[in-house]
Parts: structure tokens; sequence; C-alpha cells
């Protein structure tokens, strides 16, 4: 296989259209599609084409990208690329689709003849833009030359965790990497609203941990987006944290753990979403601290 692909991105959210674009920007070409045809369109100005179904954007593929909300939903338009599929094709799942979901979707992959990768990615909106996200894969070492031009467009480094896809090391790891991802944006919004509360300057307490170990860039950059109100467009967006912490929550039931922080943070993403902040960023959890829509202090 030449290292320049004919690659489909089915789904194009914050998350698929960066990754459409970069997979174009490194000479692949490019068909996308997405449930909502116009939130692709914008995709034909890079040199994208926008198919107007799955089975028209698979049709002739080396690799299908998918890049959905969740496992069912993924298997749902799987099923509807099923025309357009070839066999010997690869599939990297891209999304957070959850453990449970894997089985169903390695079966498909089997059915159809597809090499099937598990490869979720660990990023948001800005690195996701620059070809810099980090992909975790699982898949067969005999065919990972297929889709290593695909991960070196879509990201800086690839972590293989294991050969078979189905079995959710990738997935696991990714949700693990999640939890923590959730936990430090709760506590984030938690700090600036108590500050709030308590009158205290934000500034103030950055500059009383900057240094030290209570110090990370990831804290200050959620912090900056609260307090100058730049939640919009979100580079990872409350609505879809929300089934992230959700999937989070329930691996960890299903394996005799429970998982307070996260089952906590949930519920804050989920005040925030009914609070109409459900396409913002994740950090406006920050606001379901507060019964009103309160603003930080600037």
């Amino acid at each position: 296989m030449t290292d320049t692909l004919t690659v489909s991105v089915l789904g194009t959210g914050i998350m698929g259209a960066a990754m459409a674009r970069s997979l174009r920007r490194a000479g692949h070409t490019v068909r996308a599609w997405n449930r909502t045809r116009a939130k692709a369109e914008p995709l034909a100005a890079d040199g994208v084409h926008v198919a107007g179904t799955p089975a028209e954007a698979v049709e002739g593929a080396d690799v299908v990208l998918t890049m959905l909300h969740d496992g069912p939903v993924t298997l749902d338009v799987m099923r509807e690329a099923a025309p357009g599929l070839r066999s010997g094709t690869a599939w990297a799942q891209a999304g957070t689709a959850g453990v449970e979901a894997l089985g169903d979707l390695a079966a498909f992959a089997r059915e159809h003849g597809l090499v099937f990768f598990d490869a979720p990615v660990l990023g948001t909106r800005e690195p996701a833009e620059a070809g810099r996200l980090l992909v975790i894969a699982a898949g067969p070492g005999d065919h990972r030359s297929a889709v290593t031009p695909v991960f070196d467009a879509v990201g800086t480094r690839t972590v293989w965790t294991g050969e078979d896809g189905a079995a959710g090391t990738a997935t696991r790891l990714k949700l693990v990497a999640n939890s923590w991802v959730l936990a430090a944006t709760a506590a984030t919004g938690e700090v600036l609203a108590l500050a709030k509360a308590l009158g205290v300057d934000p500034q103030g307490f950055f500059d009383a941990i900057e240094g030290g170990p209570l110090d990370m860039g990831y804290l200050r950059a959620k912090s900056k987006l609260i307090l100058e109100d730049r939640l919009s467009p979100a580079q990872f967006a409350v609505a879809t944290a929300v089934k992230d912490a959700r999937l989070i929550v329930r691996a960890g039931e299903e394996h005799g753990v429970r998982l307070d922080v996260a089952a906590a943070s949930a519920a804050r993403l989920e005040r925030a979403a009914a609070q109409g902040h459900a396409d913002e960023d994740m950090a406006a959890a920050y606001f379901a601290s507060f019964d009103t829509d309160d603003r930080p202090p600037a």
C-alpha cells in the first residue's frame, strides 16, 4: 500500500472535521459524510469530497475512519455504509465508543471482511486542527501499515495497546485518560466558583501555585476559557463530555469500582447542559456551581 490513501471520514463534528482537514493536508484523498450535511459542507473548500450517504462516502476507500458519538451510533452508520464497503478495507473507529460496544463493532467488521482497529484519539479541537492528537490504538500488527499514514496525519504519536481491537485495550486506556481530564475540568470550575463566592481574585490563586507541583497547563487553559468567556466554539463540548463521563462511571461499576469523582463530574456536566451550555466547551461545567448563569470575574 502506498502512503497516499483514499480515506473516508464518517462523522464531521468538532473532531472529525479537523481530522479530515489534517488528512487532506497530508495529501490523502478524503471523502467525508455527516448526518447533518451542513456541518460537512465547509470541508469542500479544503478539497474534501462531501458525500450524501455513508455508502457513497466509503466507496473505493482504503481506510474508513469513524468519529461518531458512541458505539451504537457508529454501528448504525456502518450498517448504512455497508453497500459501499469492500472486503479488506481497514476500519479505524476513532471515537469514544465505550467497551461494551466493541464486540458488536468487531462482529460487523468480521461480517464484512474489514480489518478492525479500535483507535480512539486523545485531544480537543485545537490539537485536532493541528494534527497533534494522541492516537491510542489496538489492531493486528500485520495490517498496521494500512492505517499508519492515517494516524500519522492526525496525530503526533500512536500508542499501541494490543493486537485485538475487539479486546478494548485502547478504549479502556482512553476511558482512564478521560477520567483524569473530566476530574481536572470539574476541579477547575469549582476552584473558580469558590474564588468568586469568597471574593478571591483567581490570579492570586494562579500566582500562589505558579511553578510548583500543583500548577498545570490544563488548569490554566480551561480557566482562561471561563474567565475570558470563550467557551464557544467548544474545544470539547459539554454534551459529549456527559456521554464520556457516563461511559467511565458504567465501566467502573461493571468492574466493581465506585468512581465518585467521575459520577459527580457527570452530574455537573448534565446540570450545565440543562442550563443551556450543552454545545459550549466542557469547561462550562463551571456554571453548574450556580443556580443562575453567573459569569466569573474578569
